[in-house]
C-alpha cells in the first residue's frame, strides 16, 4: 500500500492540538516589547526571559507522535509539494460561506481523543479574539485572532495533519538548522537537489517573503482566503504566525526586505495571543456572536470563497 494511504501517515498526532502543545513547550512565553497593548502595557501575561539552559531538550522530551509528525512534515514538505497544493487550493473553489459559517464548519474537528479539552474550534478562536479585545488591540487585529486558524478546514478536505499544521519554513532553499528536528530533512529530496539546497536557492537575496514559498499549511491557505479583506499587518499575522524560524530564531534574514522588517513587530505582537491564551474557560458563543458578526461585516462581505 502506498504510505500516503495509511492511517499512520494521515494522523501521526493523537489530536490536532498536540502540535500546538509542543510549540508552547519549545517556545516558552517571551517577555519582549512587541507583546504589548495599545497603551504599551504587557499583554496576555508574560514571564521573564528564560536562559538557554532552562529550555527543554525537545528532541528528548517530545512524544513519539510529535516526532513522527515532524518526520513526515520534514520529509514531504518539498518545494514541488507546496507548489502543487497552491495550485490545488488557491483557486478558492471548494466552498462559498461566511466567516462565521466557516468557523462553525471547522467545529467538526472536535477530537474526542484530546483528554485536555472538549472545546470546539470556534471556542478556541473566540478565546484568542477575546484576549485581544480585552487588551484593547485594534478591531482588525481582534478579527485576525478570530480567523487565524480557519485554514485548518484543510483537514476536513482530506489533507494529512503534517500538511495542515506545523512550524512553517521556506522551501526552495537550504533548511535552517534551527528548525525543530532538522535531521528529518535528510529524507526530503530537496536537501539533495542543487537547485534548492543553497542559502538562497531559487530566490534572490532580499527578495521579500512575499516571493518565498513557505511550507504548505493552514497559515498560507487562510492568508490567501483573507488577502483582499484585512490590512497588511493582519495578513502578515495570518501567514507567518507559525514561521518560528524567522520571528523566534531570526533565521532567513538574507531573504527579507524593509517591508518584512516593518511587519515583524506585528507578527510578534500577535503570537502570544495565538500560543498562550488557551484555558478551560469556555467563551459564550451565543452571547458573543452578535459582536463578532458585526466585526466580520466591517471587513468581509456576506460570503467569501474558500
Amino acid at each position: 500500500m502506498n504510505p500516503i494511504e495509511t492511517e499512520a501517515f494521515k494522523k501521526p498526532l493523537q489530536h490536532i492540538g498536540e502540535w500546538e502543545e509542543f510549540v508552547v513547550q519549545h517556545y516558552p512565553e517571551p517577555n519582549g516589547p512587541a507583546a504589548t497593548t495599545e497603551s504599551g502595557k504587557p499583554a496576555v501575561g508574560h514571564a521573564p526571559d528564560k536562559k538557554e539552559i532552562e529550555f527543554r531538550n525537545y528532541e528528548a522530551d517530545a512524544r513519539p507522535t510529535v516526532r513522527e509528525f515532524y518526520r513526515l512534515n520534514h520529509t514531504f514538505q518539498s518545494y514541488e509539494f507546496g507548489q502543487a497544493k497552491r495550485k490545488e487550493y488557491l483557486g478558492l473553489n471548494r466552498m462559498t460561506m461566511s466567516v462565521w459559517e466557516a468557523a462553525e464548519y471547522l467545529n467538526q474537528l472536535i477530537d474526542d481523543s484530546d483528554p485536555d479539552t472538549d472545546m470546539s474550534q470556534l471556542q478556541h478562536l473566540l478565546q484568542t479574539a477575546e484576549h485581544l479585545r480585552r487588551d484593547g488591540q485594534p478591531r482588525w487585529m481582534i478579527l485576525t485572532g478570530l480567523v487565524h486558524d480557519l485554514g485548518k478546514i484543510l483537514c476536513l478536505w482530506g489533507e494529512p495533519q503534517w500538511a495542515v499544521v506545523g512550524d512553517t519554513f521556506p522551501t526552495g532553499c537550504a533548511y535552517s538548522p534551527k528548525i525543530v528536528f532538522p535531521k528529518f530533512f535528510e529524507a526530503n529530496p530537496d536537501s539533495k537537489d542543487s537547485r534548492y539546497n543553497t542559502p538562497n536557492g531559487v530566490y534572490e537575496p532580499g527578495c521579500c517573503l512575499d516571493k518565498v514559498s513557505l511550507s504548505w499549511g493552514h497559515d498560507e491557505y487562510i492568508y490567501h482566503v483573507c488577502r483582499d479583506y484585512l490590512p497588511e499587518e493582519g495578513l502578515a499575522m495570518l501567514r507567518y504566525h507559525s514561521f518560528y524560524p524567522w520571528h523566534r530564531e531570526s533565521e532567513y534574514t538574507h531573504l527579507l526586505n524593509d517591508k518584512d522588517q516593518a511587519l515583524l513587530p506585528w507578527v510578534n505582537r500577535f503570537n502570544p495571543y495565538d500560543l498562550y491564551t488557551k484555558s478551560h474557560s469556555k467563551p459564550d458563543e451565543v452571547a458573543l456572536r452578535p459582536y463578532y458578526e458585526d466585526l466580520i461585516r466591517e471587513f468581509f462581505p456576506d460570503k467569501i470563497r474558500w
